[in-house]
């Protein structure tokens, strides 16, 4: 089992701090903009190109888009950049909720004819209902894992050439059809930390990723989803979802770490951290849990801080320390079953090079990764 490699497209917008461009409210983030930050970079897609770019240069495999009201839009943004790359993947965002199952399938199958088979996708059942409510979609929590089953079914039932039917709760479909399926067919990455979650990743994905918790906590999800997986008769592949600050030396990583700490005003903290609980997901209250909102403690393993979630929703761990300490710490969760690494930092461009130039070689050394 190799180490595969994969970068993020920062879609909302980047930079040389944790500080959102937007402002957090009652219920989620508001339309109104905060006070204007240094260093912030719009998603343009010259910049995301570079992004791309250098991802493909470093040997990423793939590159992560995420999806959301505060995100360009995943499918058309990377199909852009797929124009400007020639081997790179794009492990693309989406909910399943606010879009048909057989027309994601045909938009798959399409989307792997253009990019000559390099879409990778990512289903996101949602963990925010004021989130979902802006995208028309009504259903509490668990009956929107309920009804990400059904779609995966669905979906796959599509690509099987020849007319599906399907009568489910959520979906009911008659002839359901992509004429020239997909080739190959997408791999499906799947998160959830919800009792809710588990079956639907143990019956339905391909690669099950994880919040980067540490290593312990991490083994043990791997643990339920491969018994439920093999329950199932199936067999899951994992990842995590981690950003990385990698230098030279662990000083000055951590220099870098306490410096992005230096932009977060208490109030800041405070609103992020409210909006933050608010959240249905399990996997969110397991993030917040690892720091509390508090500044001190933050890093909760070694070389595992948690910083970016005192302010940032979703991921909020990094692998901080010297490039040999980062692979230290991959080659540790790798040991326990960790696969795929969708790994970020910021600014995503700089932060591509010091992982991709510093870190990749360590992991190179040890045979976890091929070369060039």
């Amino acid at each position: 089992m190799s180490v595969h490699l994969h970068w993020f497209l920062p879609t909302g917008g980047d930079g040389r701090t944790l500080v959102d461009r937007h402002a957090y409210t009652d219920g989620g983030i508001s339309r109104s903009r905060i006070a204007p930050t240094a260093g912030v970079r719009p998603p343009d897609i010259e910049y995301l190109t570079q992004i791309a770019k250098a991802a493909e240069q470093l040997g990423f495999e793939a590159v992560l888009t995420p999806t959301g009201t505060w995100c360009e839009d995943a499918w058309l943004t990377t199909v852009a950049l797929a124009q400007h790359t020639e081997r790179l993947k794009f492990l693309v965002a989406f909910r399943p909720g606010v879009i048909s199952p057989t027309l994601a399938a045909h938009m798959a199958a399409t989307y792997q004819r253009i990019t000559k088979g390099r879409l990778l996708l990512n289903v996101v059942t949602g963990g925010d209902s004021v989130e979902q409510k802006r995208f028309g979609d009504h259903l509490d929590h668990d009956r929107r894992y309920a009804r990400t089953a059904e779609f995966l079914e669905v979906v796959r039932g599509a690509w099987g050439g020849k007319p599906y039917d399907f009568t489910g709760e959520h979906y009911r479909i008659e002839g359901g059809l992509t004429a020239l399926p997909p080739d190959p067919h997408p791999e499906i990455f799947f998160g959830g930390s919800s009792a809710a979650a588990g079956p639907v990743a143990a019956q339905h994905a391909d690669v099950y990723l994880t919040w980067g918790e540490p290593p312990a906590q991490v083994k043990q999800k791997i643990d339920w989803i491969r018994g439920l997986a093999e329950e199932r008769g199936r067999t899951v592949r994992f990842g995590i979802r981690l950003h990385t600050i990698s230098r030279d030396s662990a000083k000055e990583a951590w220099a870098t770490a306490d410096r992005l700490l230096d932009d977060l005003s208490p109030e800041t903290i405070a609103a992020a951290q409210e909006a933050l609980g608010k959240s249905e997901s399990v996997g969110q209250q397991r993030m917040l849990a690892l720091h509390g909102g508090s500044r001190e403690g933050l890093e909760i393993s070694p070389n595992l801080w948690a910083g970016v979630g005192l302010v940032r929703g979703g991921a909020g761990t990094a692998l901080v320390g010297s490039h040999a300490d980062v692979a230290d710490r991959i080659e540790e969760y790798h040991a326990i079953g960790v696969e795929h690494f969708v790994l970020s930092g910021y600014p995503h461009l700089e932060e591509a090079y010091w992982f991709g130039e510093g870190v990749r070689p360590e992991l190179v050394r040890r045979g976890l990764v091929a070369g060039f």
